[in-house]
Order: C-alpha cells, then sequence, then structure tokens
C-alpha cells in the first residue's frame, strides 16, 4: 500500500520523523475554553476528523503506544482539545481535536465543543497544519466538507489523510487515493498530496511521522 506522495521521502526524512516521535509525545492539557489554549508560542499541529475516523488509534499508531489518545467503542468521546508535546525539545504541540458529525452527548454539550473547535481553527496563530482524516472506506462526506469548507475560510493549510486503507481492497486502494486526491487539489487551503495510513499494519505511519518532522523543522 502506497500514498501518492510516499516516494517524496527521503530515508533521512523518514528517520528524521521516526526519531521526533521517538523522542516523546507528553499529555499536557484538555482545553476546554478558549482562554485556555496555551501561551508559549510553540506551533501546533492538529488531528480533525470524523467521529468514528480511527483518530485516537492513528494518534497511539503515530506515537507507538497503546493509550496516549483514549480509544472508544462509542464514537465522539473526545470533547476537548487535547494537547501534546512532541520531540525530547517539545518544541511542537500535536493537538487532538474532538470528533465531528456524530457525538452521543446532549446537543447543547454536543454544541459547545463544537463552538471551541471552529473558533480555535479560526483564531489560532500557532497552528501550522491542520490534518483532516478520512475514513478510506467512506470517503470524503458531507461533514467532512463542511470541515474542508472551514479551513479554506479561515486559511489554516490542510493535508487529507486516509485512515483504515486496511479495510480497501486492494484493487480499489488507488481509485480512493485518487479520487481523495482530486478533492484535495480543489480546495484553495489544502496542501498537496494525500497520506494513505492504517493503524492495523502500520502502512503511512512513517510516512505521516516523516510529514510531521518537516513542519517541526
Amino acid at each position: 500500500m502506497t500514498s501518492t506522495i510516499e516516494a517524496e521521502f527521503s530515508k533521512a526524512e523518514i528517520a528524521r520523523g521516526e526519531a521526533l516521535f521517538k523522542g516523546g509525545c507528553s499529555f499536557v492539557k484538555g482545553v476546554v475554553k478558549i482562554d485556555g489554549l496555551p501561551t508559549d508560542g510553540k506551533p501546533e499541529i492538529c488531528f480533525a476528523g470524523r467521529s468514528n475516523v480511527g483518530k485516537s488509534s492513528l494518534i497511539n499508531a503515530l506515537t507507538g503506544r497503546t493509550s496516549l489518545a483514549r480509544v472508544s467503542v462509542t464514537p465522539g468521546r473526545t470533547r476537548e482539545l487535547n494537547f501534546f508535546t512532541l520531540g525530547k525539545d517539545k518544541a511542537l504541540y500535536l493537538v487532538d481535536m474532538p470528533g465531528y458529525g456524530y457525538a452521543k452527548a446532549a446537543r447543547g454539550e454536543v454544541r459547545k465543543w463544537q463552538t471551541l473547535l471552529k473558533n480555535y481553527l479560526r483564531g489560532r496563530a500557532e497552528l501550522t497544519r491542520a490534518f483532516v482524516l478520512i475514513d478510506a472506506r467512506h470517503g470524503v462526506k458531507e461533514s467532512d466538507e463542511e470541515m474542508l469548507g472551514l479551513l479554506d475560510e479561515t486559511a489554516v493549510i490542510y493535508q487529507l489523510v486516509l485512515t483504515k486503507m486496511d479495510k480497501v481492497k486492494p484493487a480499489e486502494r488507488s481509485a480512493v487515493i485518487t479520487a481523495t486526491t482530486e478533492i484535495a487539489g480543489k480546495r484553495p487551503a489544502a496542501y498537496p498530496g494525500v497520506l494513505a495510513t492504517s493503524s492495523i499494519t502500520g502502512d503511512g505511519i512513517a510516512e505521516l511521522r516523516a510529514e510531521i518532522a518537516g513542519i517541526a523543522r
């Protein structure tokens, strides 16, 4: 399984990504209000996606941990902005965002954390790139389009990352990647290239680490 930009990563870039994540990833805080955001000016990357896209599993695969990000059988359990430091010098924040598109919670509570998510994206100068996760089995859905529209509107650079590629038939994977790449190509704030990953097999994890390490430089 390969992604459309896998060949662009050199051995040195792959090694840099591995070193970044070997340097450690530590939970800092969960933010429920905008005034609780870190104020130290470190660059940030964030992970966004539908509530059942496999975001927590991907973060755990990236960090080589089994429970850094909580994985639940019930989608929509992340209800705050969870900040983690990356690397031995802790120079970069990884932000796990609340899932969108589904949540088993009171409607008022859902609105509260969705407002937090939108306000964070609209006004966070430290946010360097957003990684928007797309379930490879289902492609870009309406709720994903809404998120991409918000990111375009706020001029936040983002990159699409396919998850659960192990659940797509081998003969169909190339078409899934191509279709997603074409969608990204029509979006003004989308970073070129789509990464295809699987938290189960580990495919694409080294490439995503390399991508993040390039941002951290």
